[in-house]
């Protein structure tokens, strides 16, 4: 394995995809430390824009994602092996090669006027981020919740990216027919941190004055420390916790670290390069909420772990939520507004 960082790329190197049987590597004299990876986009042609999810510890039935790989290129992401599917790396392919879906706000309308189509909370970015940095271009996030709010189905929004202020206009539509939750991922204040963990997202402070805008404008924001990495980030929730509460976040909550296939590769490469003096303490930190391993896709135990760690971290999040009055309130998005099949006025001639 041979180990290639480039800069503003989480991912150090491309493992060998788990279904291919043939892969090549760069000889050590043909590394350039300083090229630049260039992002290349491709176009997806799906042909359905919801993918449902059957899983019981989500809570969410379907979700729909613009964008599949991340340019964020967060090193934990636990959708990185999704991009195996496409033929593709989970590593820098992962953040290198985006598939861009341009209709899939037309694949949208066409759900929402399927006669069986009965509301549902829909998730946009269940998988990859709906606000990585070709949206600023492409708005094809911008172009779902314009559905959504036509025909007045319900919508969480999940991101890493300040970019989602840009939408406050169409959300704040949304907010007032009770028909939106928005959600901003902070893993870290540390922006040093950040900047190495999760290069393209948000710092830190931007993810802060993101949740500002967003409560200010009326509308149902909230929290995610996702991941939560122990010995790592474990100790910022206190913080993270109490800036969000003072920047409007209403709700809260967290995922322990998932790493599953190369993932973990990725993951242990990156933590010995940039914190070689944690590496060790951090990684038996997982195996201790793991069970022994790196990983657990098991229902009930993935997104939370076991074990002592485990069990102080879940009870520092609820003492923590207590104190800054996170989740005092459930929010349950509205499904009787929903309008059903729109007819343009062009229809009627």
């Amino acid at each position: 394995m041979t180990t290639n960082p480039s800069k503003g790329r989480g991912a150090g190197f491309n493992p060998t995809n788990r279904f291919e049987t043939k892969s090549y590597e760069i000889l050590e004299e043909e590394i350039d430390p300083e090229r630049k990876i260039v992002t290349q986009f491709f176009r997806d042609t799906s042909k359905t824009a919801l993918a449902k999810n059957d899983s019981p510890d989500i809570g969410f039935t379907y979700d729909v994602n613009p964008y599949r790989g991340c340019e964020h290129g967060c090193v934990y992401c636990y959708a990185r092996p999704t991009h195996e599917y496409l033929g593709f790396s989970s590593g820098l392919d992962f953040e290198t090669k985006i598939m861009v879906k341009p209709d899939i706000h037309l694949l949208l309308e066409k759900e929402f006027q399927k006669k069986n189509w009965k509301p549902s909370t829909v998730s946009i970015a269940g998988n990859t981020d709906c606000y990585q940095p070709i949206e600023r271009k492409l708005e094809l996030t911008r172009k779902c919740l314009e559905v959504f709010l036509k025909y007045k189905n319900p919508v969480g929004v999940i991101t890493k990216n300040s970019l989602i202020t840009r939408d406050i206009d169409i959300l704040s539509e949304l907010a007032k027919l009770n028909l939106v939750n928005t959600t901003i991922t902070i893993t870290t204040l540390d922006k040093d941190l950040q900047r190495s963990m999760e290069p393209r997202t948000s710092s830190p402070e931007q993810k802060l004055k993101a949740i500002e805008a967003l409560a200010k404008a009326g509308i149902n924001v909230g929290v995610s420390l996702a991941p939560v990495i122990p010995g790592l980030n474990d100790s910022e929730m206190p913080a993270i916790l109490k800036r969000a509460s003072e920047h409007g976040a209403t709700f809260a909550f967290y995922t322990m670290v998932r790493l599953p296939f190369a993932v973990k590769d990725l993951f242990v490469e990156w933590l010995k390069r940039e914190y070689p003096d944690r590496a060790d303490k951090v990684i038996n930190r997982i195996k201790d909420v793991r069970e022994g391993k790196m990983n657990s896709a098991e229902f009930g135990k993935r997104m939370s772990g076991t074990g002592e760690i485990a069990d102080s971290i879940s009870q520092l999040f609820e003492l923590t939520c207590r104190k800054y009055h996170f989740n005092e309130k459930e929010y349950r998005l509205s499904k009787d507004k929903f309008v059903g099949k729109q007819t343009d006025q062009m229809d009627l001639f």
